[in-house]
């Protein structure tokens, strides 16, 4: 197909080109405008749809793929941030201006996985990843808490910006992770045996090895912003080539190489919030963005949140 139009790709290293990352539309498409900061795709397969998270307007949207329409999935939504999907196909949400993480059933009814640790209320719940054996992982920053805009302002009554693991049996919300300025992004990498986390504050990716009994290793530096200190980590997704994919705010989306090397980017007009892998063959990439929801069908296929081997309605 040949080189793209540079408004969209941007390529750093030749990885970029020769992974058939630059083979796919041309041009970003706008299925929706009029949030006031978009974030928390996550593509539902069994409805053909994705839903996201307004914050600011205290709603969560869907757009329908077979029709294109734009509706309210649910108003009064907690200032919901980060969604993503259960090995059942449940979504599981960041409810920071709650507080919480839940969980809305095959009826539509919504149940509360977390709320406290150590009887403590958690800040503002950002980003949540779902590993195999059912376990939720979640960051905790204190965004929803510093004003009113994207929340409640209040006091941290945990003092720190945190990562938990809720026990898919127990229901016990353990700390895993304490090493951040504010971790906001998280995902797995396809045999679960690291996981990566975005801190915005620090401009950075951390990756972890993940330990059988479910704790962490000490993490190290995956990737920094370096010479392009205008981009701030947000959520994160993978390819099932191995590249991760990061929400760069104020720098579009960035592809990073497995060995860490930023090999490439996409440009988009607003700042990047939040990505997600969806569609029938998932090689369209959604990317929220300030006001606007977009997408681009991709020459690369995305790995799915929880894993290569999620498969709930096939």
């Amino acid at each position: 197909m040949g080189d793209q139009r540079p408004e969209l790709y941007e390529m750093f290293d030749e990885r970029f080109r020769t992974g058939r990352c630059m083979n796919g539309d041309a041009d970003l498409e706008v299925l929706f405008t009029g949030c006031r900061w978009a974030e928390g795709p996550v593509y539902v397969p069994a409805w053909r749809q994705l839903v996201w998270s307004d914050i600011p307007n205290d709603r969560m949207l869907r757009w329908d793929e077979e029709t294109g329409a734009v509706g309210v999935f649910r108003r009064a939504a907690g200032h919901t941030n980060g969604n993503t999907l259960d090995r059942q196909g449940r979504l599981i949400t960041c409810e920071q201006g709650n507080r919480r993480i839940t969980r809305t059933e095959h009826d539509g009814t919504v149940t509360v996985l977390a709320d406290r640790w150590q009887g403590k209320r958690l800040n503002s719940p950002n980003d949540a990843a779902v590993k195999s054996d059912g376990s939720v992982w979640f960051s905790d920053p204190d965004f929803g808490i510093t004003s009113d805009y994207e929340g409640y302002r209040a006091e941290s009554e945990i003092g720190a910006n945190n990562v938990y693991r809720i026990d898919p049996d127990t229901g016990e919300v353990r700390l895993v992770a304490d090493c951040f300025g504010a971790p906001n992004g998280l995902v797995f990498s396809a045999d679960e045996r690291q996981l990566f986390v975005s801190d915005t504050r620090a401009g950075c990716i951390r990756v972890f090895e993940v330990r059988e009994d479910g704790t962490l290793s000490d993490g190290k530096v995956f990737a920094e912003a370096g010479a392009r200190p205008q981009a701030r980590f947000d959520n994160l997704r993978f390819d099932d080539g191995g590249r991760l994919w990061a929400a760069a705010m104020g720098d579009g989306v960035h592809c990073y190489d497995p060995d860490g090397t930023l090999i490439g980017r996409l440009v988009v007009p607003e700042a990047v919030a939040n990505i997600t892998w969806g569609g029938a063959k998932r090689n369209r990439l959604f990317i929220s963005a300030e006001t606007s929801l977009y997408s681009v069908v991709m020459g690369v296929t995305g790995l799915h949140p929880t894993g290569p081997g999620f498969r709930p309605y096939r």
